[in-house]
């Protein structure tokens, strides 16, 4: 099965090569990998709340300006040979927590605004996410691989804020089209459109790399199994 998700290998080697000397640079100014990450989950958690104050692009650039963090910490732990298992554990576990606060903010914020079909589909986008993480932990738990997919943190780090930063762009959610269908979405003159788009593509593509992950994880079983 192909490993690949939207970004391709060539693309996140590129890009990795590239932040190294800065990571290198955060570490020589007494940067920690695990201060990083911290940091990061702090950030994206104010995006969260944002969101749940409707304050559509402020959580938008937040949250992109903070889950950039999660570039640095791994460049930054490479490059002072301070990669650790706890801290491989903190990154999981704040990534994960933050991403849930994030979808569950903006599932808040679609509800206080009277955009229910927006609330549903963030709830949805939150449903499937998790398991993306949760599969691979346990493909890793019991002895094999579980990073393939479509659909990685990153790549739906940068949908979920170019749906916000879009849908603040727009002038936010007006509460009119709650149950409206699609067609209707797009004649408004608000951002609901935008953030149904972003959050069912994450939703979509989370639940198709759960099944990838899925497969992916039997494959590797039933080789052992051979003799």
């Amino acid at each position: 099965m192909s490993e690949r998700s939207f970004v391709s290998s060539e693309t996140r080697n590129r890009i990795r090569r590239t932040i190294e000397p800065i990571g290198a640079a955060m570490g020589r100014a007494g940067i920690s990998p695990n201060a990083l990450t911290v940091g990061g989950f702090v950030g994206v958690s104010v995006a969260a709340l944002a969101a749940a104050l409707q304050w559509w692009l402020a959580a938008g650039v937040l949250l992109l300006a903070f889950g950039i963090f999660d570039l640095f910490d791994g460049a930054v732990a490479r490059a002072t040979g301070t990669a650790s298992r706890f801290g491989a554990f903190l990154d999981s576990t704040l990534d994960r927590t933050g991403e849930n606060l994030l979808l569950a903010g903006v599932a808040i914020g679609c509800a206080g605004a009277g955009y229910l079909v927006g609330a549903g589909v963030a709830a949805l986008a939150l449903a499937f996410a998790s398991v993306v993480t949760y599969a691979r932990a346990r493909a890793e738990a019991v002895g094999l691989k579980g990073e393939v997919g479509i659909s990685p943190r990153p790549e739906r780090l940068v949908l979920e804020s170019a749906g916000l930063i879009l849908t603040g762009l727009l002038g936010g959610l007006s509460g009119r089209d709650a149950v409206a269908w699609p067609e209707q979405w797009m004649a408004t003159s608000d951002g609901s459109w935008a953030l149904f788009v972003s959050l069912a593509i994450v939703a979509v593509t989370s639940a198709i790399t759960v099944v990838q992950r899925i497969v992916y994880v039997r494959e590797q079983s039933l080789e052992q199994q051979e003799p």
